[in-house]
């Protein structure tokens, strides 16, 4: 009888514990994301590569290229997401640059989107040590439209002192498609002014 008594409570304590890892969560995973900037502009060529990770709220990402040639960044912000029909992504960051440029920036990235509509930003204001005169301004935007979920085109503008011309906003059309978790977009900036580019973006997911 003690030998039953025995076993009966170890078992019924080895379900319990069982039990309570059974219902303990999983760690909210990693996502990722890789994006590869080729700048074909007039008698050069710029690789602009940028590296992003996501884990529920927080948000690191990491640029080369960006704020000037030779220079990187590094990123922390804090992803605000909601909606259903209309739903947003809202980060507001700070980041360190070091390079041929340096200094802090505070950042902000938006992501709006409502039916087959969508608004993409990223803004940035550097903040440079060497000289208040060097403080700069960088923004991107994008306004497209998906006819198929695999295919969008619509209207783009940047101000970047990666490639600067008598414009002070670089603006542009842009098309671009998606197979699974990549994604190809291509722009076609100033086109009708002096000094039209290409840019082509590489991205993907995992």
């Amino acid at each position: 009888m003690k030998k039953f008594l025995y076993f009966f409570l170890i078992t019924s304590y080895c379900s319990q514990v069982h039990g309570q890892d059974a219902e303990k969560p999983a760690p909210a995973p990693w996502n990722f994301a890789a994006h590869a900037n080729f700048y074909f502009i007039p008698d050069d060529f710029i690789i602009l590569p940028v590296f992003q990770a996501d884990k529920k709220a927080l948000h690191l990402e990491a640029r080369y290229n960006y704020e000037d040639v030779e220079t990187f960044s590094g990123w922390v912000g804090y992803n605000f997401k909601g909606g259903n029909a209309f739903e947003y992504t809202i980060t507001p960051m700070i980041g360190g640059v070091v390079g041929l440029t340096q200094g802090v920036a505070p950042g902000l990235e938006i992501s709006l989107g409502y039916k087959k509509f969508e608004f993409y930003s990223e803004a940035e204001y550097l903040f440079e040590s060497e000289s208040i005169e060097s403080n700069f301004l960088y923004n991107w935007v994008d306004l497209t439209y998906s006819p198929k979920d695999w295919l969008w085109l619509g209207v783009s503008a940047q101000r970047t002192r990666l490639y600067q011309t008598a414009l002070d906003i670089q603006r542009g059309v842009l098309v671009g498609a998606g197979l699974k978790n990549w994604e190809l977009t291509t722009y076609l900036y100033n086109l009708g002014f002096d000094e039209p580019f290409l840019l082509v973006t590489v991205s993907v997911s995992f």
